[in-house]
């Protein structure tokens, strides 16, 4: 029962494919996920029996092909029993492949509550689908769900020596699927890479401080075709990233909060095509700041360093995948929002990396303060790269939430990714892979909002409301962040445009205590790395 990976439990089943279903030894549990009335016919890899006894449930109880269910198999040496996952309509224009996810994982809850260990994934095809193309990737969102659902979060793995989770996971591969060539290796590192973002994201404000997510990556990441930097000097942070040491210096007075910024390099073989710079927020804790976060709307800001994990993720299954052709830069800004004596407050006028007066307005907006630095020296930096892209990720703004719900990240691009399609091509991959985003535009609003109230200051970091009653309040964030570092002087109409794209993924990270989705990493990897 118990699976060992080092001092830890394994975080998630173990992976296999197989052709027939005896191949994963007798008296197995079967998953089987489909639509409901393909649901009722069983399976060619099933024996008769087993599908005389589905059949045989189906009829005398219907609601098995809308909600699912377990079908327990008499006398067959193989089978013991098979889970109904049933997927609902397909073939609606609303109907997406997330149906498939959500069958698969309440059908592996169920078979985790009746004591199942290991399991047969049977993932049948879609019939007559509204649109084939959102159904090409069906049998890995499935699989990835199964994974899913039985993560174990690095604090419970750490200190409990046995789990009631699925251990290993065989998917059948009699169905014609497109995608079996390097099945595993596709899915493992996706999920590898999400296990990565859950570990650093969802851990606790001191399990995962600056210095211990430093530790974390590079026990993970460094000499696996990735290379990891940490910086923590605070004298040369406060010359760098001067917005970020503003953020930063109350919680430098606790030497365990100490702040740092941890920068990730892959080159793939061969000639370099495509340069990609991501910037992640990691704030390890957000108190607010001496705007505090009042009214118990503290709790779950451990969350808020999800930018910075999904970074380290895409590193990892870069690590594990190795695309040829593409350089990656990754800078994670790793700060403690804490509240004292030290805090910086509103009407605090700092000078940013870029040169930028920028007047403080609500230190609970310190997302772009501790992004926009890095984004500047990332912009240097890519005038000097080969096709380069820039990006910003963050768990940014409440208004992110409200405007578009819990199950999408939202993307938007300045004019050069805009002519680039990187939005088209990171939504085209979400919605294959069931991580879907919303797409918002940046428009001269957004601009306005942030512009200078008084000659002191060039660009106000916002406005003295939460983002969530501020109209536009997730775009007017990487405005700010496009003028603080300096980018608004690479729009279209430059002699260098660089192409610019803000991931806002305060609503599709999830909250405590739901689990860390680690969206929008599928989208990216599939986007990036296959």
């Amino acid at each position: 029962m118990s699976a060992k990976r080092g001092r830890c439990l394994q975080a998630t089943p173990n992976l296999a494919t197989i052709e027939k279903v005896s191949d994963a030894g007798g008296h197995t549990t079967v998953l089987l996920i489909g639509e409901g009335s393909m649901l009722a016919q069983g399976h060619a890899s099933l024996s008769a029996t087993a599908n005389q006894a589905i059949a045989a449930a189906c009829a005398a109880d219907r609601s098995l092909q809308k909600t699912g269910g377990t079908v327990v198999v008499q006398q067959d040496p193989l089978v013991l029993k098979c889970v109904l996952g049933p997927t609902g309509p397909l073939s609606r224009d609303i109907d997406d492949v997330r149906r498939y996810g959500e069958a698969a994982r309440e059908a592996s809850q169920r078979a985790v509550a009746s004591g199942t260990v290991s399991c047969v994934l049977v993932v049948l095809p879609p019939a007559k689908p509204c649109d084939p193309a959102r159904f090409l990737r069906y049998v890995e969102v499935a699989t990835l769900a199964v994974l899913a659902c039985n993560y174990s979060p690095l604090e419970f793995r750490e200190r409990v020596s046995e789990q009631s989770f699925l251990q290993l996971v065989s998917v059948l591969t009699t169905e014609q699927y497109a995608f079996w060539d390097g099945f595993v290796q596709r899915v493992q590192a996706v999920e590898a890479a999400r296990v990565l973002a859950r570990d650093v994201c969802g851990c606790d404000p001191e399990r995962m401080t600056p210095a211990r997510v430093a530790e974390h990556l590079l026990q993970e990441l460094q000499g696996k075709e990735v290379s990891v930097r940490v910086e923590n000097n605070w004298e040369m942070l406060q010359r760098e990233y001067p917005l970020l040491a503003a953020v930063a210096r109350c919680s430098v007075q606790v030497p365990r909060h100490h702040p740092c910024v941890i920068h990730l390099e892959y080159t793939g073989s061969g000639p370099i095509t495509d340069t990609l710079f991501f910037v992640g927020k990691g704030i390890v804790y957000d108190t607010g700041g001496a705007d505090v976060k009042a009214g118990g709307h503290m709790a779950g800001m451990h969350r808020d360093k999800g930018g910075a994990a999904v970074v380290a993720g895409f590193f990892k299954a870069l690590a594990l995948l190795k695309p040829k052709g593409v350089r990656a830069v990754g800078k994670l800004a790793m700060v403690r929002n804490s509240i004292g004596a030290d805090s910086y407050v509103a009407d605090e006028i700092i000078l940013s990396r870029a040169g930028v007066a920028v007047r403080v307005g609500n230190t609970d907006a310190e997302g772009r303060m501790v992004m926009s630095d890095l984004l500047c020296q990332a912009k240097e930096q890519a005038l000097e790269a080969v096709n380069p892209s820039l990006f910003t990720i963050a768990t940014l703004t409440g208004h992110a939430g409200r405007a578009c719900g819990e199950a999408y990240s939202i993307v938007m691009d300045n004019g050069a990714a805009k002519l680039k399609q990187v939005h088209n091509k990171l939504c085209k991959a979400g919605d294959s892979w069931a991580d879907p985003f919303e797409i918002s535009t940046l428009r001269r609003e957004d601009f306005e909002y942030n512009k200078p109230k008084y000659y002191t200051e060039d660009v106000v970091q916002c406005g003295n409301a939460p983002s969530s009653m501020t109209d536009r309040g997730h775009q007017v964030a990487p405005a700010f962040m496009t003028v603080a570092s300096g980018l608004d002087k690479h729009d279209l109409d430059a002699s260098v445009p660089l192409a610019y794209t803000h991931m806002d993924i305060a609503g599709s990270t999830r909250m405590h205590p739901t689990p860390v989705s680690a969206a929008p990493l599928p989208a990216l990897i599939a986007a990036y790395c296959f």
